[in-house]
């Protein structure tokens, strides 16, 4: 391949958030998603098209986390009416690393404002569940972030999902060669599952928004820290995969307060964005929330690929 200086895959334009990871990184997610063109080409039917004519996303104006934010949630959620009356109810936050200076996490406030909209409207009981894919001390990072409080104090019951009881789930679609996957008992008896992800670059995904944030499902203790299975069968390609194989109802609640941009998911700069992103349609909110970043949605590979049929 010759370098064209008008081809923005050859540049590092830093005006480009997408770009600002660099070339030679950019160019290794061009690679994975090679790997995942090979593998849907080996003979296996094409993924069953599970799409909508229509969706829909809430963008939702939030300039401070000290913003009355369960009230914010129930005029979104008012758009998509989940069924939770006297049902159990799933929020997947993002935690992956503590950094005071950052904007890594999903912010407590967030999370805490979460809980109480989703009891507000009659859910029999929410859990807050995460597999952090960084540090392996999950009462250090809770407790370093601020999340610990906020459950006590709201008494909500929090599973590590890296040790979950789990059950074998066969892939519905080949973008990896896995096939099956052992996912966590408390996400797959759900009755409504819950991304609750920061609003962030990758290096090497493009963006990690709700897709991305199922990485923190599949457990640690089977898959290794960072998932590192995930990591060597390609990041896009599993993050497809990983979103397929779950059918429950789900929801996004993107927490875009202040995201990050850069060098995400850990060491990227703080990002003030001020909204909040609600919708029932996950490749439809990232969609959104790349393009908010300022990255184009088609030039992410598994939200090109995700668009195609879910």
């Amino acid at each position: 391949m010759t370098e064209d200086p008008k081809d923005p895959l050859m540049t590092e334009d830093p005006k480009d958030p997408l770009m600002r990871m660099g070339r030679r990184r950019f160019m290794k997610v061009g690679l994975a998603g090679a790997g995942a063109l090979a593998a849907c080409a080996r003979g296996v039917e094409p993924p069953a098209d599970r799409r909508r004519p229509q969706s829909r996303v809430a963008v939702l104006p939030a300039s401070s986390y000290e913003a009355d934010l369960r009230d914010l949630l129930l005029r979104g959620l008012a758009f998509f009416a989940p069924e939770v009356q006297g049902r159990r109810v799933v929020l997947k936050p993002n935690y992956v690393e503590f950094d005071p200076e950052g904007a890594i996490n999903t912010h407590p406030r967030m999370v805490e404002a979460a809980v109480l909209a989703f009891l507000s409207l009659g859910a029999a009981e929410v859990v807050v569940a995460e597999g952090a894919g960084h540090r392996r001390d999950t009462a250090y990072l809770l407790g370093a972030s601020g999340l610990d409080a906020v459950l006590r104090e709201r008494r909500v019951r929090f599973v590590d999902l890296n040790i979950d009881r789990v059950a074998e789930v066969t892939l519905p679609t080949s973008f990896t060669p896995l096939g099956r996957l052992w996912l966590p008992r408390t996400v797959l008896d759900a009755d409504l599952f819950v991304s609750l992800p920061k609003l962030k670059m990758h290096h090497w995904a493009g963006v990690t928004l709700s897709m991305k944030n199922l990485f923190g499902i599949v457990p640690g203790a089977i898959y290794g820290w960072p998932k590192n299975v995930l990591h060597q069968v390609g990041i896009p390609n599993s993050i497809v995969d990983i979103n397929a194989a779950l059918e429950m109802p789900r929801l996004a609640i993107v927490d875009g307060v202040v995201g990050m941009e850069g060098n995400g998911p850990i060491q990227g700069e703080p990002r003030v964005a001020g909204v909040v992103l609600i919708g029932d349609d996950f490749p439809a909110v990232d969609a959104t929330g790349a393009r908010i970043m300022g990255a184009e949605a088609e030039r992410v590979d598994h939200l090109r690929w995700a668009g195609e049929f879910l």
